[in-house]
């Protein structure tokens, strides 16, 4: 079940983390809440982006994040654009200006033309099919820039934000690799906020999106420059959302940086039972993936310093199923979950509960609580702390954990929280 973290008399402030940590508003959620749709791939048909816009209508949906890749519109020249892609671009921003929602553009892919990747990976690249070479930054970042400028002055108030690459930090180098990533997204990222806020100063430039957490990236590219040139930090986390969040805040706070995090890519896969894990996630259920979103819009929602968050994906495809509707476009349990955290930003968050019960000499505390963050423990014996650790939820959000021997088996008094909520809206129960 839950899995203690061994941090027994960890001194942690739980008590004012929601105070410290988050920003209630008074009235309705200033949060950008959506859903990414996919991206314009090589031979993706421009009829299709109107019913995606109708899809994120259907959810309440305030914005749409879509990838963009360069190597898809400029595949064989700069200032070349292929015709195909564009015309699905424009329909698309046209259904969502129309729809009231705004796009989130993630531009990434280096055309071959245009790459920095080894002559070996040149020679293999194709214009007209992803490769190893479309993952390498630009030669020359202001090619890049040429282009991301051209989207800001076509599309302009129709647009969120212009996200500069995706997950340049990630290990895999899937999207972002070669030597020396940091001073080269660095580099990019300046030449790309330059041009943009020339062709058009209210389109926001988006950083990132990181994957890691722990800051080690973020500080690097602080170190190389990247202060200024950006309006929001794009971040994606699936595991332990809010702890993640919170972690990557306190870095920026500690660097001088008070720009929001937007949260654009986040969710939960509906693979449970029929796998364990899908895209090095745990699978859950249906009915898990639902009460997991729900929780965590919400939560954000009351959260000042994240301006978006925008749950990973609108339909399920044939390897995965973090959808809000099924492959065949049936509505799933989260289709609801969405709609209601949209409608209702600041609804209920599923409560932590417990329950104690004695067992060969010690006391077993279970329950369960809500998604996201590192949940905490204490028992007390009269009014004196005598244990304390911080744990994990399983991927049904439950927990059960034996309480050292040395406690007993009462009286005791012992509570449980979640470290982003605090300890006020935690649980507490006597044996």
């Amino acid at each position: 079940m839950g899995l203690a973290l061994a941090l027994c008399l960890l001194a942690f402030a739980a008590q004012g983390t929601a105070a410290r940590q988050s920003g209630r508003a008074s009235a309705s959620s200033a949060l950008l809440g959506g859903v990414n749709i996919g991206g314009v791939g090589y031979s993706s048909v421009p009829a299709e982006a109107e019913h995606l816009i109708a899809d994120a209508h259907a959810l309440h949906a305030k914005v749409v994040r879509i990838e963009i890749p360069w190597a898809v519109f400029e595949p064989l020249h700069a200032e070349q654009i292929a015709t195909g892609p564009l015309e699905y671009a424009d329909r698309l921003l046209s259904a969502a200006s129309t729809a009231g929602i705004r796009v989130i553009m993630d531009v990434d892919d280096t055309p071959c033309w245009a790459s920095s990747a080894p002559g070996a990976a040149i020679a293999k690249c194709n214009p007209s099919s992803r490769s190893e070479a479309n993952a390498w930054p630009p030669s020359k970042p202001a090619s890049y820039a040429a282009f991301v400028a051209f989207l800001a002055s076509r599309y302009g108030t129709k647009l969120a934000a212009i996200e500069i690459w995706n997950e340049p930090d990630e290990v895999n180098e899937a999207y972002f690799a070669g030597p020396e990533k940091p001073a080269h997204y660095a580099a990019v990222l300046r030449a790309a906020y330059s041009a943009i806020k020339a062709a058009n100063p209210s389109v926001p430039v988006l950083a990132g999106a990181l994957v890691g957490s722990n800051g080690v990236f973020l500080r690097l590219l602080y170190a190389a420059g990247i202060k200024g040139y950006y309006d929001g930090l794009a971040v994606h986390y699936y595991n332990l959302t809010l702890g993640s969040l919170r972690s990557i805040h306190e870095v920026q706070l500690a660097n001088g940086d008070t720009t929001p995090l937007w949260l654009d890519e986040f969710g939960w896969s509906s693979c449970w039972p029929a796998r364990r894990l899908e895209q090095e996630q745990a699978c859950v259920t249906p009915k898990t993936q639902a009460l997991n979103l729900a929780n965590t819009y919400r939560a954000l929602a009351r959260t000042s310093w994240v301006a978006a968050a925008v749950s990973y994906k609108l339909q399920d495809s044939r390897f995965e199923d973090f959808g809000l509707f099924s492959a065949s476009g049936a509505h799933k349990p989260a289709f609801a979950a969405f709609v209601g955290a949209m409608t209702a930003p600041f609804g209920r968050i599923s409560p932590v509960t417990i329950n104690l019960r004695r067992k060969g000499g010690r006391v077993i505390a279970s329950g369960s609580g809500p998604v996201g963050d590192f949940m905490g423990i204490e028992a007390f014996q009269g009014t004196l702390l005598r244990y304390r650790a911080l744990f994990t939820l399983n991927r049904f959000n439950q927990y059960s954990l034996t309480l050292p021997a040395a406690l007993g088996t009462g009286p005791l008094r012992v509570r449980v929280f979640q470290y982003w909520s605090g300890v006020a809206k935690g649980a507490q129960k006597r044996i």
